[in-house]
């Protein structure tokens, strides 16, 4: 279980910085966990490569620098120089700790830690299992931890969520010994993202959220399925890695895994290059052109039939899920939209809750066209099962766990 926060006297208080590192990008923001207010927030981008772009916002004051950003570390670095000169200075802000998104904890991380030299080391352990991502966190990690070695860097992991999965879902059909020393198993993403919409969805519900089914259907250039039962990830449709599950902007999603096979032998295609394509070429950029649903769905409008017809597979291979997980849970209370694509696109939720009537899902269409930036109902009055709209706040998410670890840490 997370650790929750302590409201014991002398309990750390403060604003948290929250850190999501990429490859060649550090996103972060200044947030007041228990305000759920975000005090500043920027974007390094570019980071070792020519054109690396900083922006900062503050307040009402922004600041932005084309210059060189070698590395990690030097992309921190600027990210503490900007707080010194737009405010509030790091120093002076009564900061708590760093919350960092780390995308893959494996079997080892069921909830957020904070970081050690053993635990940094695990973390690296696991970069096969997240060769993109892994380093790239734990690149920034560093970074902080050299700059700002007396502020705790809590590491907060994608996976965490849903290591509730039961053995037959996380379970793959491969020979056991195999599986077992190369770690194969189902281990889900996006879970900090559902663990926080899963909160709020009980908010709406006027229930405790350990007492409701739901289907999470997080839908932006990533996106994955997540049946949770009594509050808890009972499957997800990511699995070892990002790739399985639904269409997703640039990835493909489910497929026969013999296509790697007959892509490498009648195609000619090296390995590297298939994954480079099936992450990165596929999806809605492969059948389409264009990764963005907006664009696609633009094209589609204006007659493009292979726009249309990537519409229909992203929405038919959710409706797929949702049926599926229905099953799963042989209940559900809600089925809840939420990212770019399911917080702002109302033809995407209509389409891909079409035919589900029989299982009592449905949407209204003045609620569901209505345009709204807060969490919401849009399905009618009285529905069996209710259809809801949650704005998603991962970095809100991090700020609370990091906070109820330090808590947790400083009154043992």
């Amino acid at each position: 279980m997370t650790a929750t926060a302590s409201n014991q006297p002398g309990a750390p208080a403060g604003p948290v910085l929250v850190v999501n590192s990429g490859s060649s990008s550090i996103k972060y923001r200044l947030i007041d966990p228990a305000a759920g207010t975000s005090l500043a927030s920027g974007l390094v981008e570019c980071i070792g490569e020519e054109g690396s772009r900083f922006r900062h916002r503050s307040d009402d004051r922004e600041l932005t620098r084309d210059s060189p950003v070698p590395d990690h570390d030097a992309g921190f670095r600027a990210i503490v120089a900007a707080f010194e000169e737009t405010g509030p200075a790091l120093d002076d802000a009564g900061l708590v700790g760093v919350g960092h998104r780390v995308v893959h904890g494996g079997q080892r991380f069921s909830e957020p830690v904070i970081v050690d030299d053993q635990v940094a080391a695990t973390i690296r352990e696991l970069e096969p299992l997240a060769p993109l991502q892994n380093p790239a966190n734990l690149a920034c990690i560093e970074a902080a931890r050299r700059l700002r070695p007396d502020l705790p860097q809590v590491a907060v992991f994608d996976t965490a969520f849903h290591r509730t999965l039961p053995a037959h879902a996380a379970t793959y059909a491969l020979p056991v010994e195999l599986a077992a020393r190369y770690g194969i198993r189902r281990y889900g993403f996006h879970g900090t993202s559902v663990q926080y919409v899963v909160g709020e969805a009980a908010r709406l519900l006027s229930r405790q959220a350990d007492a409701i089914d739901l289907v999470v259907l997080h839908l932006g250039n990533g996106a994955s399925a997540t049946a949770v039962g009594r509050g808890r990830s009972v499957d997800t449709s990511m699995g070892l890695s990002p790739l399985e599950g639904l269409v997703m902007g640039t990835r493909c999603g489910d497929i026969d895994p013999a296509v790697v096979f007959h892509l490498h032998r009648t195609a000619g295609l090296g390995y590297d290059e298939i994954e480079r394509t099936l992450n990165h070429g596929s999806g809605l950029k492969g059948l389409a052109g264009a990764n963005d649903m907006r664009e696609v769905r633009r094209r589609a409008i204006a007659g493009d039939e292979q726009a249309r017809l990537a519409v229909e597979v992203y929405c038919y291979r959710i409706r797929k899920y949702v049926a599926a997980y229905y099953a799963v849970l042989g209940r559900v209370d809600a089925v809840v939209f939420t990212a770019g694509v399911g917080e702002n696109d109302p033809a995407v939720r209509a389409a891909s809750l079409a035919g589900l009537e029989r299982l009592g899902i449905t949407v209204d269409p003045a609620r569901n066209e209505a345009s709204s930036q807060s969490a919401r109902a849009i399905s009618p009055d009285g529905a069996e099962v209710v259809v809801l709209v949650v704005p998603t706040d991962e970095e809100l998410e991090i700020a609370r766990q990091t906070l109820a670890v330090v808590r947790a840490s400083a009154h043992r």
